[in-house]
Formats: structure tokens, sequence, C-alpha cells
């Protein structure tokens, strides 16, 4: 199996487009140790040629052109991306598919929760059904992908996406198909996790990833109060859906007993100084065998 990280930040981006704060001025800067991020999204392929998005970046235009395995290879229009997979109803997660709206074939695949969001939004009929599929995919039953790999979605804890959230009502968090992970395997058995927002480690949830061979986890925070600290909002990670990384509860402590073969940190927030190569908290993570990931990075497995 083939992937590549074509975007490791969170909402937003980073640098994010209306912050300056310190790390975000030293991304903008060029400095070599805060590389800029776009939004989460990864490609898998089985075979190296039908390639398979999770998730559809707002920034998909930028990483398809960025990455030349994506781009059209025959006739005047073409693309290689024969599915895309959703993961969840956030905007980052879904509002790239409206850069793919050129009547160009392919199928959606995602939880019927999350493509519930989709029906109900008007302007994503910009996909004519009768060119884009979608695929309603029960949770943990497998499916076949193009490029032969084998898609399985099981729940994790989150909530609702934002924009669906009630005034004045505190959206709870359940493991209830509005946020999802995946689990993508190839032919010869290999197994990738996707799991960009997970507001908890459940015990069923560390089972199905002891012995995966790439973990792709939602390091969105380090600490859970982190942009409350720094002065750039109101919420807690927990409160928007994602477990922080540093803690007794967080995602390296909750790692600490699952083997897994790699493990890599995507979907992180612009406040997180694990974006910051030279940070303390990026020396811990790798000092923990963790990969923090970047546009750009490849994975074979």
């Amino acid at each position: 199996m083939l992937a590549a990280i074509l975007g490791a930040g969170a909402g937003g981006g980073f640098p994010q487009w209306n912050s300056n704060a310190p790390a975000c001025r030293r991304a903008r800067a060029g400095d070599p140790s805060a590389r800029p991020r776009t939004q989460a999204s990864v490609a898998v392929s089985g075979d190296g040629a039908s390639w398979v998005l999770l998730n559809a970046s707002p920034d998909l235009r930028q990483q398809i052109e960025a990455n030349d395995f994506l781009r059209p290879r025959t006739c005047l229009r073409s693309t290689p991306l024969a599915a895309v997979v959703l993961t969840g109803g956030d905007v980052d997660a879904i509002a790239g598919l409206l850069v793919l709206r050129e009547r160009q074939p392919f199928t959606i695949f995602a939880a019927p929760r999350v493509l519930a969001v989709l029906d109900v939004n008007p302007i994503f009929e910009v996909l004519a059904r009768d060119v884009v599929v979608r695929e309603p995919v029960e949770l943990d039953a497998d499916i076949r992908l193009p490029g032969g790999l084998t898609l399985q979605l099981f729940a994790v804890p989150g909530k609702v996406p934002l924009y669906l959230e009630r005034p004045g009502e505190l959206p709870a968090i359940a493991e209830d198909g509005n946020t999802v992970g995946a689990c993508v395997t190839d032919d010869a058995g290999k197994t990738l996790f996707f799991v960009p927002g997970c507001a908890a480690m459940t015990p069923t949830l560390a089972k199905r990833l002891r012995g995966a061979h790439a973990v792709l986890f939602d390091g969105t925070l380090w600490h859970d109060d982190e942009m409350i600290r720094a002065g750039i909002g109101q919420k807690t990670g927990r409160r928007m859906g994602h477990m922080s990384l540093d803690g007794p509860d967080g995602t390296l402590a909750a790692f600490a007993g699952i083997p897994v073969r790699r493990k890599i940190l995507i979907h992180m927030n612009n406040s997180n100084p694990v974006l910051l190569d030279d940070s303390a908290e990026h020396a811990q993570v790798r000092a923990m065998g963790w990969d923090v990931g970047y546009d750009g990075m490849r994975i074979e497995l």
C-alpha cells in the first residue's frame, strides 16, 4: 500500500490565514523549523494507479497540484482519483468535494450519518448524482475500494459538526457515527488507520488499533486548554471533539500500551507546538516513537 499525506494541519491550516501568533509568523517567514501545513487529507493506493482520498480538504486543489501522482495523466480531462472516503461532516473534511465538481466520475464512501449531511446541503448537488456516486458504508463492514484496497469505517468518540450544533446547547460526545475512523487494508493484509478526530481513547478503539502497520491519529492540540491559554479561543480540545496529546488522558499516554508499527500525528492545530521542529514538544513525541505528519510525507507498507 502507498499513502501520502496531502495535508497535516487542522482546520485553518498552518499558518492560519488570520493568525498573527508567533508560530504562524515563523511559518510565513519561511523558517525551516515551522513548515506550513494545509488542511488534513491523505491519499492511499493499492496499485499506484487508482488513488482514494481520505477526507476532502478545503485545500484540495492546491494539494493535487503539489502531488504529481494526483494530476491528470490521460485524455483532455481525467484523474487518478477514483474515490473519496469521508470520516465526518466537518467543513475541513468535506469542503474539498466542491473542488471536484467538473462532472468527473468518482465515488464518495461515507457512513450514513455523514452522507445525510451532504444530502441536506443543496450546494453539494453540484456533484451531479448521475456522475458522482454516493455510497453508504455501514459501520464495521468491509467494502471494496478501487485499486486493490478494502475499507472499514468504525465509530469513534466525537460530536456533530460545529455548524450543526444547537445554540446554547453543549453537544454530546458520543460514538454514534457522526465521527468515524477508517481502516484501509491492502491485499497483502497491511493496515493503515486514519483517525483525524477522536475525543477519547476507549478499550474498543485501543483493541482495534493493536498491531496496525500505520496509524495516522488526531494530534489537534498539545494541551486541552491550549487555545484558551494562548488567548486565541474559548473552547477546550474536548469541547471541539479532540483528545489532547499531553496529560494522563491524552494521546501519548493512551498509545503507550498499544503496539503499533508506525504512529503519525495528523490534523494539528496552528497553536500546537509540535508543529515546530525545534520545540521541546516535538522532541518529546519523536522520543516516544511518533512521527509528526507534514505535507508530502510518503508512507509505504
